[in-house]
């Protein structure tokens, strides 16, 4: 499974703090070793790790908007600004969805036994 330095140095992560990393990143890692479980998907320890961090990142997402913490507005001396975002969708099936898109960045995953 894919580390802290492996995120920030490889991956190029900024999102996630290290103290955050290691549970975020086990809860990826279970949800990619399912994939594996139920889809065929390719072999490639740097690919998961991608998709690992890639996975993190999302699910560090869904958590900061479930906690309120995604920026609707924010100022820097006399400048500000201020954005008008829907809530965003914070469903099991939206957080699984985006877990999956985030897994098929770096991996191939398909049913069967075989690739096309």
């Amino acid at each position: 499974m894919a580390d802290y330095a492996y995120y920030t140095g490889t991956y190029l992560g900024t999102s996630i703090t290290e103290s955050d990393f290691l549970r975020l990143a086990t809860r990826a890692a279970s949800k990619l070793a399912y994939y594996k479980r139920v889809y065929t998907v390719t072999e490639n320890t740097d690919a998961e790790n991608m998709a690992v961090c890639a996975m993190a990142d999302a699910l560090y997402y869904f958590e900061t908007a479930a906690n309120g913490g995604l920026t609707q507005s924010s100022s820097v001396g006399s400048v500000s600004s201020s954005a008008v975002n829907p809530s965003p969708d914070l469903s099991e099936k939206a957080q699984a969805a985006e877990l999956y898109r985030c897994a098929r960045l770096y991996l191939e995953i398909y049913r069967g036994a075989g690739g096309c």
